[in-house]
């Protein structure tokens, strides 16, 4: 895999170093932590409703920028043969060279760990089980059209339309209401339903951008929820959090998880370019191609 304008040793990453969630960018930064107009990921931290928080903005209309999903242990497929293992934030960050790397979806305490979840990146599946039907899905359709989609309310996702399919939860909201139904989407942990450290996702009406939230004390769901209506957002669902909880920012790891992590979600700007082909893997999806259920997950 190669690398435009990176230096060699990045131009030694291969495919499986990281996989593609989907093609986004920020072109109205709300604050940054570094003083320069304009860039394509925002990051700040700030207190809403009383709440402290990073919130980082990615806008979806500028293709400078991609968000990526990257496995424990450079693995390509997500519980392919029992398990894809752990690994430290602190590699993981080491390895993507990208602007923001934050925790990703739940995956199981035991071993072998495993993923929560299907997910597709870069318009291919990394995890899929048909019998899916939990939780609420983040997905990008083409032209990066954000949509939620809670599979015991709204019905199945269509996992085959998105390029970048991550599932996660509960729902915080629906519309620009607080939504929240924690048990009917499948959740009965305690430490999930409730008061917690947590990351959120969402976007606002207009669908133009998503905005990351990383909370920096613990909180239970319905705040979270009203916080994440406050910061814009219109549709939005809770990530793991926890002892997962991780956030790095250019050369900074502001938010250090008390474990290892077995995905983890990662974000390219203009300053830390995303490689060739998760561009051209983009442009591919935007032309028809779409994501197929690999032989090995046919059951």
């Amino acid at each position: 895999m190669s690398h435009q304008n990176l230096s060699s040793h990045h131009r030694k990453l291969t495919r499986r170093s990281f996989l593609v969630l989907g093609g986004a960018a920020f072109a109205q930064g709300l604050g940054l932590i570094s003083p320069v107009a304009a860039e394509s990921v925002s990051l700040r931290r700030s207190t809403i409703l009383g709440v402290p928080l990073y919130q980082t903005h990615i806008d979806l209309t500028n293709p400078n920028t991609f968000i990526a999903i990257g496995l424990a242990n450079n693995s390509t497929l997500g519980n392919h043969q029992g398990t894809i293992g752990e690994e430290s934030f602190g590699n993981m960050v080491s390895r993507y060279h990208a602007a923001i790397v934050a925790n990703g979806t739940f995956f199981s305490k035991q071993d072998p760990k495993r993923l929560m979840g299907n997910i597709v990146s870069a318009g291919m599946f990394l995890k899929y089980s048909p019998w899916e039907n939990y939780g609420t899905t983040l997905g990008l359709r083409v032209g990066n059209q954000p949509e939620l989609v809670t599979a015991r309310v709204d019905g199945t996702p269509d996992w085959g339309q998105h390029w970048f399919s991550l599932t996660g939860g509960p729902r915080l909201l629906r519309q620009g209401k607080v939504w929240l139904a924690p048990r009917s989407e499948g959740f009965t942990d305690p430490r999930v339903m409730g008061v917690a450290h947590r990351c959120a996702i969402g976007f606002p009406a207009s669908g133009k951008k998503l905005i990351l939230v990383t909370f920096l004390v613990p909180l239970p769901l319905w705040r979270e929820a009203k916080v994440m209506r406050a910061i814009g957002c219109s549709e939005a669902m809770n990530l793991d959090g926890g002892a997962s909880s991780a956030l790095y920012h250019r050369g900074r790891i502001l938010v250090n998880p008390k474990r290892t992590l077995t995905n983890a979600i990662v974000v390219y700007d203009s300053h830390h370019p995303a490689p060739t082909f998760l561009r051209e893997t983009w442009q591919k999806f935007q032309r028809g191609e779409r994501p197929i259920v690999p032989q090995l997950f046919r059951v």
